[in-house]
């Protein structure tokens, strides 16, 4: 039991960061510059990392699939079943995973030297609030790339498997195209963004909560990103798993 109560603490904590920022956003706006600026940090550099894992990711998934669909006759399916977990599951869970090893220990490094270095407390004593400086365009870029980014993982994935498809799987790519369309549905696309759009404010949000949170000096910069990207890892599935049972309630009704 006494483990339990500064992780409660911690949760309390983090709730309350939460509160300050939509405090924030909701009296004082947001910063288009700054919040452009991080989406450029963001979401922009991180294009590269998400393709890659993306495009093979698919062609895993048509070679996988294929293998097992072969058994039953109907190796024409794989297109239904990559383009399903690609929208609904694997794109969105994937690109935040990968972002927040890229990200997020980005974003809790830096404000993680910051308060090492007396930083934080400087824009404290100067008037400024921390919050509104460091914390509120950093989640607000990432909920607004983290949907982007799943997007174009999607779209990549599906690619990828579409490539194996024709080239190793004897699948035209009239079949695999079509199988795509007949399986995924508008929905299956909507509540994956939903999905990338809680995840972009939990990675960036656990990311700002840890280095702010910073103690230790050197020492304690490299404990808090570690700590950052292995919470901001473990949320994501954990939320990823109450987010799908949410929407198939909410689409069964």
């Amino acid at each position: 039991m006494p483990e339990v109560k500064p992780q409660l603490q911690a949760l309390g904590a983090y709730s309350h960061m939460l509160y300050d920022v939509v405090k924030d956003i909701g009296k004082n706006g947001i910063s288009v510059r700054e919040v452009s600026r991080q989406i450029i940090l963001m979401g922009i550099s991180s294009i590269p990392i998400v393709l890659l894992t993306a495009v093979f990711t698919g062609m895993v998934l048509a070679l996988q699939t294929a293998y097992g669909l072969h058994r039953f006759g109907a190796k024409n399916y794989v297109g239904n079943l990559v383009g399903l977990a690609l929208a609904r599951e694997l794109g969105p869970v994937l690109t935040a995973v990968m972002v927040c090893g890229r990200v997020g220990a980005g974003i809790a490094a830096e404000i993680a030297s910051m308060v090492v270095t007396e930083q934080v407390d400087a824009i404290r004593a100067l008037g400024g609030d921390p919050i509104r400086r460091l914390v509120t365009p950093r989640v607000v870029a990432g909920t607004i790339s983290m949907p982007l980014l799943a997007g174009i993982a999607v779209i990549t994935g599906i690619l990828g498997g579409g490539v194996v498809a024709v080239l190793e799987l004897g699948i035209t790519a009239h079949q695999y195209y079509r199988s795509y369309l007949y399986a995924v549905r508008i929905p299956d696309v909507t509540d994956g963004l939903i999905k990338s759009v809680g995840f972009g404010i939990l990675v960036s949000s656990i990311a700002c909560f840890k280095g702010l949170r910073c103690r230790g000096g050197t020492e304690g910069v490299g404990l808090t990103t570690t700590s950052a990207v292995v919470t901001g890892s473990l949320m994501v599935f954990i939320a990823n798993f109450f987010f799908t049972k949410i929407l198939i309630i909410i689409n069964f009704k």
